[in-house]
């Protein structure tokens, strides 16, 4: 068996010209917490153990800085660090002491196609923090716990799944015919994907999916994102791949986000499945049949985000906790 390289996705770097009006939306109504802020920055948290599922940062325009994973273990960095160019990749920065909120040691790579990604160890965590059980009592109040997945647009998908494959252990689940969904491959059973690769013209930002306890929360959440005037964009449905519940939404700056629960769970005995595995009848989108296609306004959104260009170095003087 091949030694583990992954454990789980962690957290999304975003860039975006108004931090304090993504803080506000963040908070108040799709159910983050502040977990601390660095200079400009602010790291959002989830009702979960992970640091943070979200870091913003201010920019001049929406972009997404990084897709940061956890590592399998410590000896999993030095393995990427010295594998990645070979693998078609770049090294941005060998392994190193994160200088940032959550803290850990990383090493950072660029993917063949542009990606930013940071791959990390020994991070703080909230499993035994002051306010650990008091977030778990409410986690059931429809606040997301961890990250789901992301979904991030590809030019040429069938040329980027080996990397993928042969650096970081991620292993194809089921490929549709718009899109490759990636698991991290934790024994016995882990999420069906935390990687998903859309087959496109561009290579932006599709999605960022939320964990939310239970279908209920999905639903209310919906309720609670339309009182406060956004759009349900996709949704309510039932995936195909995955299984999972879903609603998507048109956030702050144009950043789309997605409210997710009962995300399959899977192990290494699961049968991939090809395009000819999903097919709906026609004139429906998920399992419940109940659900109208994508917006057009969501389609266009997913066209947007681009991935930086560079590494941005940003300053972490007088890093405060945030609770």
């Amino acid at each position: 068996m091949a030694t583990a390289m992954l454990r789980a996705l962690r957290s999304v770097d975003l860039g975006l010209a108004d931090v304090a009006g993504a803080e506000a939306f963040f908070t108040a109504t799709w159910g983050l917490a502040v977990a601390a802020r660095a200079g400009d920055s602010v790291y959002l948290r989830g009702s979960g153990s992970d640091h943070h599922l979200l870091a913003l940062h201010p920019g001049a325009e929406s972009e997404i800085r990084m897709v940061t994973l956890r590592a399998a273990s410590a000896d999993a960095l030095a393995r990427i660090a010295a594998d990645v160019v070979p693998a078609g990749g770049e090294l941005l920065a060998g392994r190193h002491a994160v200088d940032e909120p959550g803290g850990g040691e990383a090493v950072t790579i660029r993917d063949p196609q542009g990606r930013i990604l940071r791959v990390i160890w020994g991070d703080a965590t909230w499993k035994d923090a002051p306010d650990a059980g008091r977030l778990q009592a409410h986690a059931n109040r429809d606040r997301p716990i961890r990250l789901a997945h992301a979904v991030l647009n590809s030019h040429d998908v069938a040329a980027l799944l080996p990397f993928y494959d042969r650096l970081l252990g991620m292993k194809l689940s089921d490929r549709t015919r718009i899109m490759a969904f990636l698991r991290i491959p934790v024994q016995p059973v882990g999420d069906h994907h935390s990687l998903a690769f859309a087959d496109a013209d561009n290579d932006c930002l599709n999605h960022i999916a939320f964990v939310m306890p239970d279908l209920d929360a999905v639903m209310r959440g919906g309720g609670r994102m339309r009182d406060a005037g956004y759009v349900i964009e996709w949704g309510p449905g039932r995936h195909g791949p995955g299984n999972n519940s879903f609603n998507y939404f048109i956030g702050p700056s144009g950043f789309v986000i997605e409210y997710t629960a009962d995300v399959a769970q899977i192990g290494d005995d699961y049968p991939v499945g090809t395009p000819e595995s999903w097919k709906w009848p026609p004139d429906r989108v998920d399992h419940w049949g109940i659900s109208a296609p994508p917006s057009g306004r969501l389609k266009e959104a997913q066209r947007r985000i681009r991935f930086a260009s560079d590494l941005v170095r940003l300053p972490v003087s007088g890093a405060n906790p945030g609770r």
